[in-house]
């Protein structure tokens, strides 16, 4: 594709210097990974600013720069103010705005989004499309399936996934949009045929600096979609987008909701609920899944399918379907008379989530295992620290991804929230064998929660990720305590 065709309907205000002519070949944000032919986007940094390498990628015959100034090589550049921006348009452009013949639904929050995106992944597809899924467990195109990098993929990755599900001849894409990805605009331009709002709590802090700028990071979805569905019972997100004056759907357990739960009850294996939309339809659903946050859940995905036309009865079906999902109060086939539970659970609200919910089905005692990723938000530490305290019977504070930082600085935060509470603690720095403490320790009817890691497969210590499955390790260390 020449620099003129995709340029053609750019959106924003640029300057072309050089040839307009020049062929582009490939799209390329990583000055490693430079080839001839390539447009090069010089990307500005928290770390470096791909500015810098400019000189490097027209030696390597990059065929054109996207820059935020103008730089002393001789290569057409397009100018631009903001090149994260520049690259989502550009990107469609190249692959041919798959975007427009495809039904695209964005789900937003702090919690939640991959479970609702499973649970309406399900409801399409009873409801009879050809459904596809990007988000943080995986993405997912027809029976393939893909490894996931960030919750919502870099404009470039993005789009030639679109492309392919394009090609795959796929009615809907589901996916999750993160903050980070609705601030650095790896969504610009698309027109969501649905957009999701599912809470707010804290998180994020170290990118954001204030909740304020947190939440009004994820708002920004809302205006890019034809049709919106907020949890009114989060009333700070809510008050929020009552203020945008923008039409909405409500979903909640109160009876201001548009859509709403009713008769919810929990049990062992799972929960129920009367499941109402606008006071002109019911079902009853029983879902293998639990806790009253898979009830949101559950409405979110309910009343985004509801506006694309689903009817009922596949909504029903659709949540039936879901038995649980990667990492999410994941219950490992552990043949022990304790449960294990695998959970994402990697913030405050998280980590109350789930060992509140635990807590409700385990006639023992709640073991909770957890850490805190290094280079994200500090202040979190030992709010969690007091959680586990106050929540669990026992708990373990070991290390997560500690990625740059110091484990034992990571962790001695954590103690300084757990300790006021008075709840039992121990401190293992090392996560296998912090596992193998709360496997030997567990006795009959207890639940030992892990909490931090839930999907991933690795943890990041300095600065390298090491293999790391829970699933795998909780059997290998069960079948090295059996002497198998």
């Amino acid at each position: 594709m020449r620099i003129q065709e995709l340029l053609k309907d750019l959106p924003i205000v640029y300057r072309l210097i050089g040839d307009e002519n020049r062929e582009v070949q490939s799209l390329c944000t990583d000055s490693r990974k430079i080839e001839p032919g390539c447009l090069f986007f010089c990307i500005p940094g928290m770390h470096f600013d791909a500015h810098e390498y400019a000189p490097e990628a027209v030696s390597r015959g990059a065929a054109a720069l996207v820059v935020e100034r103008e730089l002393a090589v001789d290569c057409p550049q397009i100018l631009v103010e903001n090149v994260r921006l520049a690259m989502s348009y550009l990107a469609s452009a190249f692959y041919g705005n798959p975007s427009k013949s495809l039904k695209i639904i964005g789900i937003t929050g702090t919690k939640g989004k991959t479970t609702t995106s499973f649970l309406l992944k399900a409801i399409l597809e009873k409801g009879g499309h050809r459904v596809g899924l990007i988000g943080t467990v995986c993405t997912l195109i027809g029976e393939t399936e893909y490894a996931a990098g960030k919750t919502t993929p870099d404009p470039v990755e993005f789009q030639q996934t679109l492309k392919r599900m394009e090609e795959a001849g796929l009615d809907f894409v589901v996916m999750e949009v993160s903050a980070h990805a609705l601030a650095m605009h790896r969504v610009a331009g698309i027109r969501f045929a649905a957009a999701g709002f599912t809470n707010l709590s804290r998180d994020h802090l170290d990118y954001f600096g204030t909740m304020e700028e947190y939440l009004k990071a994820k708002l920004a979805i809302l205006p890019m979609a034809e049709r919106n569905t907020v949890n009114a019972d989060d009333e700070r997100v809510a008050e929020a987008v009552d203020a945008m004056k923008i039409p909405y759907t409500r979903i909640g357990i109160r009876e201001r909701a548009d859509v709403y739960a009713r008769e919810i009850e929990f049990t062992e294996s799972g929960l129920s609920f009367r499941l109402c939309f606008h006071n002109r339809a019911a079902a009853i659903v029983r879902m293998g899944m639990t806790g009253i946050f898979n009830v949101y859940n559950a409405l979110m995905a309910a009343s985004l399918a509801d506006q694309v036309g689903v009817e009922i009865n596949a909504i029903r079906e659709g949540l039936e379907t879901v038995r649980s999902v990667p990492g999410r109060i994941e219950l490992l086939d552990t043949h022990t008379p304790y449960r294990v539970i695998l959970d994402y659970a990697h913030a405050p609200d998280a980590l109350e989530n789930i060992l509140t919910t635990v807590r409700e089905t385990t006639k023992g005692r709640v073991i909770a295992l957890f850490g805190c990723g290094g280079g994200r938000d500090h202040s979190k530490r030992p709010i969690m620290g007091e959680i586990g305290g106050r929540l669990a019977d026992f708990t373990i504070i070991t290390s997560d991804n500690p990625r740059d930082e110091e484990p034992m600085e990571i962790i001695d935060a954590i103690v300084e929230g757990i300790q006021p509470t008075g709840g039992e603690y121990v401190v293992i720095e090392n996560r296998r064998e912090a596992i193998r403490y709360a496997l030997s320790m567990a006795k009959k009817n207890d639940c030992v929660v892990l909490a931090g890691k839930g999907h991933e497969t690795y943890q990041e210590i300095r600065g390298e990720k090491h293999p790391f499955d829970e699933k795998v390790i909780v059997q290998e260390l069960l079948e090295e305590m059996a002497g198998v």
